[in-house]
């Protein structure tokens, strides 16, 4: 049987067996209050990026409706990129705001701070950028926008996981910024994700995104207990929390071999539209441009290394469909490619990638 060279692949090894094993052995397998390993990994995530607060929760889409429910969005507006996964559009829509596309950089992909300035009104809100496949949004032109208009920044770093921008990690920046923790992503768990709080005000955010990740149960004691407003079973689980926790220690290592692997792509990959070598990216996604990327797929798929497309832009789907014309996010989500980036890649592995795009591009 041939290897198939995949496109996402988690890196585990016995010390995550061990784990879950020691879990299931527990009896003790989720908590709605968030204690055992989910608070374990709260506090080793905090102290990783450096923020004042870290509340974990089931998935980066729990983050970000959890994240933008912090503030009063009703009947107002959200800034952000079409080029995302839909969840980020519709955590804005669940929090009762209109979410305003903006076009992208051309060469990052990530929101063009520019093209902002032009879709500011006195409804806007705030701003979410997303670090498209782990490069780093311009924040500090992001900021200085949010600034000089009393909006508020939260980031959708469900890539960035581990990524740098002036030599701080990404969840030290935004007020909120919200981690995605997939099977696929670089800290992967069976589901996670997590919301990274910098505020002054920070603690009693963190016991309000508490409360409402476990159904708004508040005022807790023994089994007494209160709800004052609306919450969710957003709440990560101990299963999820001991993967994580490994995984935390290893992130730095898999990171590092990303990086490695995109210098090579960067390198050897004879395509002038691709994704731009930083050693402060962590490289969730290598993205390339390529004509006939049907064609240019199914010659991959049949050299068995598997490749996908993130993302169809959202502002082209049914559900958000209106008359914004972004040509750059038009373009590029006509061909984009996304190929094989993750620690479990061989050297054999990556020259075979390269020399099939270089062949059958």
């Amino acid at each position: 049987m041939k290897k198939i060279i995949k496109l996402f692949d988690p890196t585990i090894d016995d010390n995550e067996r061990k784990k879950i094993l020691e879990v299931l052995d527990s009896h003790f397998w989720a908590s709605g209050a968030g204690t055992g390993n989910v608070e374990k990994f709260e506090k080793n995530f905090k102290n990783y990026v450096n923020s004042d607060e870290c509340i974990a929760v089931n998935s980066g889409t729990s983050a970000l409706n959890l994240a933008l429910s912090i503030f009063d969005l009703k009947n107002k507006e959200v800034i952000l990129p079409s080029m995302s996964f839909v969840s980020t559009a519709h955590a804005v829509i669940l929090n009762g705001a209109k979410p305003i596309f903006v076009d992208v950089d051309p060469v990052s992909l990530c929101i063009d701070p520019e093209k902002i300035k032009n879709f500011i009104t006195k409804k806007t809100a705030a701003i979410l950028p997303v670090h498209f496949g782990g490069m780093s949004c311009e924040l500090d032109k992001i900021m200085d926008i949010c600034n000089e208009n009393n909006l508020v920044l939260i980031e959708d770093a469900a890539h960035a996981t581990g990524s740098i921008y002036k030599n701080q990690k990404i969840g030290k920046h935004g007020m909120a910024v919200c981690f995605s923790f997939h099977p696929v992503k670089n800290l992967s768990m069976p589901t996670g994700g997590l919301i990274s709080i910098n505020h002054m005000n920070h603690k009693k955010i963190r016991k309000n995104l508490t409360s409402k990740r476990w159904c708004g149960i508040t005022d807790r004691k023994d089994a007494q207990y209160d709800v004052k407003e609306i919450g969710w079973n957003y709440y990560m689980d101990e299963f999820s929390a001991a993967i994580g926790l490994e995984q935390l220690k290893k992130l730095q290592t898999f990171n590092n071999k990303r990086k490695v692997i995109a210098k090579k792509y960067s390198k050897e990959i004879n395509l002038d539209e691709k994704i731009p070598y930083s050693s402060d990216c962590s490289y969730h996604l290598f993205w390339i441009r390529v004509k006939n990327r049907t064609k240019f797929r199914k010659k991959l798929f049949e050299k068995n290394i598997e490749t996908g497309i993130h993302y169809r832009p959202i502002h082209t789907m049914t559900m958000y469909q209106n008359r914004t014309k972004l040509p750059l996010t038009e373009e590029i989500g006509k061909d984009i490619v996304s190929i094989p980036i993750h620690p479990n890649l061989s050297e054999q592995d990556t020259d075979k990638i390269i020399k099939n795009i270089n062949e059958f591009s």
